[in-house]
């Protein structure tokens, strides 16, 4: 489409046409029965970004130093693994059929286990979807770099609560801090 407004000359392509999301919200509401081959497609996309170079380093030193021990109440690491990644994967930012990722300005290093573990705390209003995760990326989120990714992504998403997003969500991100830090303090 192109279009002139004023002394400005606009032009909009469209390269593909994605379909809908699993989820109007980053958060999901209810179960979108995704079959297994999502699934496995969703990990081989995510190990075949992990290849890519990243140069950015998403979710910075400085951050995790000041939001672990605010949202978490544990100091935060002193070594932090990363891998490329999305570095915002929700449900709002996926498709069902054909599986896509969309919104990509936020991808580069992030702490391994992050991707899953962001997708992880925006299912836990769906028990049955959290469940699945937690299977499916096993290999990375129960590793220690990957323990490290899901308290990166849980202080995130504290984070939003305190500034007001996921009120319903909140109290499942705090019990699952709790579960992953032993703290019963924070937050």
């Amino acid at each position: 489409m192109d279009w002139t407004e004023a002394s400005f000359f606009y032009q909009a392509d469209v390269f593909d046409l994605a379909g809908p999301a699993v989820s109007a919200t980053p958060d999901l509401r209810e179960d979108p029965q995704l079959q297994d081959d999502w699934w496995s497609g969703l990990k081989s996309a995510l190990d075949g970004i992990a290849t890519a170079p990243g140069t950015k380093v998403i979710l910075r030193p400085a951050w995790m130093e000041e939001a672990f021990p605010k949202y978490l109440g544990i100091p935060a690491p002193t070594e932090v693994e990363r891998t490329t990644g999305h570095g915002d994967l929700h449900w709002a930012n996926l498709t069902a059929r054909p599986l896509m990722l969309l919104d990509w300005e936020r991808w580069g290093l992030v702490p391994v286990g992050y991707d899953p573990a962001l997708l992880w705390v925006s299912s836990l209003l769906v028990p049955a979807v959290a469940d699945r995760i937690r299977v499916e990326f096993s290999d990375v989120l129960d590793t220690p770099a990957g323990r490290v990714g899901q308290l990166a992504a849980l202080a995130e998403m504290l984070q939003a609560v305190d500034r007001g997003y996921y009120p319903e969500l909140a109290p499942h991100l705090v019990e699952a801090a709790h579960r992953l830090t032993g703290d019963h303090s924070a937050y």
